[in-house]
């Protein structure tokens, strides 16, 4: 595609319009102008001709993946590939999303006079996280005269995955549930005995009847004792929840509906995000305790299942799971939901449920079917706290009846949600309402007090 540029639009206005003007007035001259503006225009004709196969010794190469964190600048590296061509400046550009922010719409690059590989990086950050495709690179040069702009375009198969930051998060969480060295780690004492068998050992007087391994006592015609260990290896699972509640923002925004509604998708702070932050932060430190993590997501059916396990690949495996979880227009189906898991986890295992439950009707379908794994797992249920959800009066800065009607409602929701906690706890299973800023640090606090007190 040839564009014409500012200097062949003002080589036009400087050379055609003044020698049309003079043949105009000095009609004797006229033969002479008219000749002087078809070499012009002919100079123009050739340099497009020259030029138009320009930029095809020009290769453009993109890795197929390419990671960044959300809300960070990073750096996507590319190679150019020069063969039988002698072009000194090219002009590159991408299909960027719009939530996308970088230092330069089109990236100028100058090629060194030597060499045929040439490795350049491109400076960006995204709003969102998620997977995207970029499917095409297009390239721009300029001709001999640079009278034109040769465009064209290349097929490239880039995928840039955008990670959750964590960077806050772990400022949050305390220094004994980092990834770093072992400066600063306290112990902690284990509450009761453990419950993995170890070995066997001769009857010591006062151990109880119940650490006495009767057939063992019978075979060798003496008491035989059975030693404990603490379990090391349990299995943890995360349940993520990406239904239509999952969208929300977890605090009200002001503007018109447009600026809301551009804030949001740009900065996607919503329930399902901070979720998906806590996820991986509680992973990273199951497998530090020596447990393994596992990860499950739905909406209105079972979008992924990763069986727990450790190591830096099944972390990435999670990690990217997360990574392409998207929030649904759907109602959740706890009942689906919850016949997976009974089919695929047939051993015990810590189940954290992040969901919403403040619909009366989701709470009744989610406490009918979760009270049945109840019975086999140890489930602990974490709900972010939903914006104006409090008790009557925790808000001191409420004035004039409209705040009071208000408060009132959020009082009578977040009432509803405390009568849902209690008959969750009466069936053995765990009900807690987070907030968003101290998420990551009360989810670690209940793995830890699980593994302390020994419950799964």
């Amino acid at each position: 595609m040839m564009v014409p540029t500012n200097r062949l639009i003002l080589s036009t206005a400087v050379v055609v319009i003044p020698l049309a003007a003079m043949s105009i007035v000095f009609p004797s001259l006229s033969l002479m102008t008219l000749a002087a503006i078809a070499v012009f225009l002919l100079c123009a004709v050739i340099d497009a001709a020259m030029s138009r196969k320009r930029a095809e010794g020009i290769k453009v190469h993109f890795p197929e993946r390419a990671y960044l964190l959300r809300a960070r600048k990073g750096k996507i590296e590319f190679m150019v590939e020069r063969k039988k061509s002698s072009l000194k400046k090219i002009r590159l550009a991408l299909e960027f999303p719009a939530h996308f922010e970088r230092t330069e719409e089109v990236l100028a690059i100058e090629l060194p006079g030597d060499g045929e590989e040439f490795l350049f990086h491109w400076s960006c950050m995204s709003l969102k996280r998620g997977s995207h495709l970029f499917h095409r690179c297009f390239i721009e040069t300029s001709s001999a005269l640079a009278f034109w702009d040769v465009r064209s375009h290349q097929p490239v198969k880039l995928e840039l995955r955008v990670y959750p930051n964590l960077m806050n998060e772990r400022k949050n969480v305390a220094a004994l549930f980092l990834n770093g060295s072992n400066l600063g780690i306290h112990s902690r004492r284990q509450i009761g005995q453990g419950k993995e068998f170890e070995k066997l050992r001769e009857y010591i007087p006062g151990d109880s009847y119940d650490q006495i391994h009767w057939k063992a006592t019978a075979k060798r015609g003496q008491p035989v004792s059975k030693v404990f260990q603490i379990e090391r290896t349990q299995e943890v699972y995360v349940i993520v929840d990406a239904s239509r509640l999952s969208a929300r923002p977890l605090q009200k925004r002001g503007g018109t509906a447009a600026e809301r509604q551009k804030k949001a998708e740009d900065y996607s702070d919503t329930m399902l995000e901070h979720c998906i932050s806590s996820s991986l932060i509680l992973g990273s430190i199951a497998q530090r305790q020596g447990d393994l993590f596992g990860l499950l997501t739905f909406s209105d059916k079972v979008h992924s299942f990763v069986r727990a396990n450790s190591g830096r690949e099944h972390f990435n495996t999670c990690r990217d799971a997360l990574c392409r979880l998207q929030p649904q227009v759907v109602t959740p189906d706890f009942d689906e939901l919850c016949s997976f898991i009974g089919l695929r986890l047939r051993r015990r295992a810590l189940l954290i449920f992040l969901t919403n439950l403040d619909d009366p009707l989701l709470a009744e379908s989610f406490e009918r079917n979760v009270s049945i794994l109840g019975q086999k797992h140890l489930v602990l249920v974490n709900m972010l706290n939903p914006p104006g959800v409090h008790p009557l009066f925790s808000n001191a800065n409420s004035s004039g009846l409209d705040d009071l009607y208000k408060a009132l409602g959020g009082h009578i929701l977040w009432q509803t949600i405390m009568e849902f906690k209690k008959d969750l706890q009466r069936k053995g299973i765990g009900f807690s309402l987070l907030d968003s800023k101290t998420m990551s640090t009360e989810m670690v606090s209940q793995y830890m007090s699980v593994k302390q007190r020994q419950l799964i």
